[in-house]
């Protein structure tokens, strides 16, 4: 199979987040000394399968960087695309001066093995335990273990938020089934 030669044109390395995006935008929920958060985040990586292991870079300025660090523990939740708008506006303010759940209409749920809380509007949450944190004082870089997962049943069906920079959003798309071209082994 031949392949088209692409042209291409110079492009400031700091945008190129435009293409390089790591995955679904996400709401954190923390909590601390009784103070739940959420941020919005999307810069989070699968870094292992068993453990299951997902990095995030949380800014030292963020309130939620604090909440976490001092509670060694959050829930990743994936927001459908229906809650861009919330997505967006959780990511304007600070949870040092607003009660993100409360102003956001959105409900807390219990966790069975983090002290955070669920966010019961988004159709997967992943509770988390800090597995390590060699990385946060240079890199703002949290190494989490999920320890308990919670996805709806409809969740394959969902589309999830995807940030291009710059305020635009990209939507999950049509899959596109390679199974039989994959060695068995390479099906993780």
């Amino acid at each position: 199979m031949t392949h088209p030669t692409m042209m291409k044109e110079d492009f400031p390395v700091s945008n190129i987040r435009h293409f390089l995006e790591p995955g679904p935008i996400v709401l954190v929920s923390s909590q601390w000394q009784a103070q739940p958060n959420i941020m919005t985040l999307g810069w989070h990586m699968v870094m292992a399968f068993s453990p299951s292991l997902i990095g995030c870079v949380i800014a030292a300025g963020n309130h939620s960087h604090a909440l976490v660090h001092h509670s060694g523990e959050c829930v990743i939740n994936i927001p459908s695309a229906s809650l861009v708008d919330t997505v967006v506006s959780i990511g304007n303010c600070s949870g040092s001066e607003v009660d993100k759940f409360k102003t956001f209409d959105l409900t807390p749920g219990k966790a069975e093995k983090v002290g955070a809380p669920l966010i019961e509007e988004c159709y997967a949450s992943f509770e988390c335990q800090l597995h390590d944190d060699a990385m946060v004082e240079r890199y703002n870089l949290f190494i989490f273990e999920v320890v308990k997962a919670h996805v709806a049943p409809s969740a394959d069906d969902e589309e999830s938020l995807h940030y291009r920079g710059m305020g635009e959003f990209m939507l999950s798309g049509n899959t596109i089934d390679r199974t039989a071209l994959f060695k068995p082994s390479m099906l993780v």
